[in-house]
């Protein structure tokens, strides 16, 4: 029997509470004052949470306006790659796979990595040429590992893939994807043992401010002021509202993303098979309980939260999605989700201060987005907003680059996108 991931969901939640609001007892006060407030207990927030309290913040109050992992963490389809577009996102990466390898032995439970290996198809001549300079940049950021595929050896790595309709792609064996009810059981329980105060239901409502306005002074929520010098935003497909609840303007859009997993079949009855990205087209799939599972976003539908599924699409993507693997073909339908998903116009992430419409800089509260990339990137985004919040800067990656600032008034950034990416809605300003 196939059990739902919403259910699982439900009983990670149930298992493992998390110190909810630690200490208290209905109709007690809330306490008012927080060394660090993370708006935010998502996957960027529940780890940036845990690595604060690492580094000494003390205590952390985390605010989250439903459960804990209720939207994308607990619903997306955790692929997790170093092959970047930049030298940070490769970076982010990279530290986010050591970080799940090594996570049973830090934390006593882990987000159920597994490597399979991942192939990005080129399928132009165009995406050939791109891809291959995309492989020289990733060697030049360090991930020597990643080796340009021809068809005949991308076939030949991936025993499903066809020989038709590509010309290979890049290549690496240490891609692989991890579990995402899992993922938030994980930070979930290293929230819980680091003293995290966890309060759900609690929706942030604004930020207070000195009279000058040039730092954070407390938090308002729908349970009350909390003091604090220190606050980190972050929220997913949620973050532009939380940002307009703080007076800034942040740039983040949201999305449908739908993911569809395929009854069992005998070729997919393997322990190993690399993943697969259809750049073009932001189609993907790997393996799952003996099927594939697939996923792909719309660029051409009108931003916003969505859960429906959008079948017409469905079948289109089903169809592109048997050109590649054609024993998927006639494979029956095992389930299938959709949650809204959040990027930016770059596809970039977003990481640095809070900074308003006027130019000016709110001292002491942080601005943090894996864009739409939070099992990918989850990690390694956490630890860079942890390192700001708590010490103001951050030796993973140069985050100079990757604040507000990059924006005009229209949305519109200065930086190149990311050039490995799913593609996305326009984001409306």
């Amino acid at each position: 029997m196939t059990v739902p991931r919403d259910s699982i969901r439900r009983h990670v939640i149930a298992t493992y509470p998390l110190a909810r609001n630690r200490g208290q007892h209905v109709g007690e006060r809330m306490t008012d004052r927080a060394d660090l407030v993370v708006v935010g207990a998502g996957t960027v927030g529940g780890w940036a949470s845990v690595f604060a309290a690492e580094a000494g913040a003390g205590h952390v109050v985390v605010l989250e306006r439903g459960l804990a992992g209720d939207g994308a963490s607990s619903r997306a389809a955790g692929i997790v790659r170093a092959q970047g577009g930049t030298p940070a996102t490769v970076a982010l990466g990279r530290w986010s796979i050591d970080f799940y390898r090594g996570q049973a032995e830090t934390y006593g439970a882990d987000s159920g990595f597994r490597e399979l290996g991942y192939l990005i198809l080129a399928a132009t001549e165009e995406d050939e040429r791109l891809g291959r300079e995309r492989v020289a940049m990733q060697h030049g950021a360090g991930l020597a590992d990643v080796r340009w595929l021809d068809a005949a050896e991308a076939v030949a790595t991936v025993g499903t893939l066809s020989p038709h309709g590509h010309r290979g792609g890049s290549f690496r064996d240490g891609d692989g994807h991890i579990d995402p009810p899992r993922n938030v059981r994980a930070y979930s329980m290293a929230m819980q043992a680091a003293g995290i105060e966890l309060r759900e239901r609690t929706p942030f409502a604004g930020l207070r401010t000195s009279d000058d306005g040039a730092r954070v002074t407390g938090v308002e929520t729908s349970g009350g002021v909390i003091e604090t010098e220190r606050v980190l935003l972050t929220g997913g497909p949620s973050l532009r509202s939380v940002g307009s609840l703080a007076g800034l303007r942040i740039p983040a859009g949201a999305a449908r993303h739908t993911v569809a997993v395929l009854e069992p079949h005998e070729a997919f009855a393997v322990e190993r098979m690399p993943m697969v990205f259809d750049l073009g087209a932001g189609l993907y799939w790997r393996l799952e309980e003996g099927g594939l599972l697939f996923g792909w976003s719309d660029p051409d539908e009108t931003p916003g939260q969505a859960r429906e599924i959008d079948w017409a699409a469905y079948e289109r993507y089903r169809e592109r999605l048997a050109g590649y693997v054609p024993v998927t073909l006639d494979l029956g339908l095992r389930k299938i989700w959709a949650a809204t998903i959040d990027y930016t116009p770059d596809h970039l992430p977003i990481l640095g201060p809070a900074i308003r419409p006027d130019g000016s800089v709110i001292d002491g509260v942080t601005i943090a987005s894996a864009a739409g990339h939070g099992m990918m990137w989850g990690p390694g985004v956490a630890r860079v907003a942890a390192d700001l919040a708590v010490h103001g800067a951050t030796s993973l990656i140069d985050a100079s680059d990757y604040g507000l600032d990059r924006f005009d008034e229209q949305g519109r950034s200065r930086l190149a996108p990311d050039s490995v990416a799913l593609p996305f809605p326009v984001v409306a300003d």
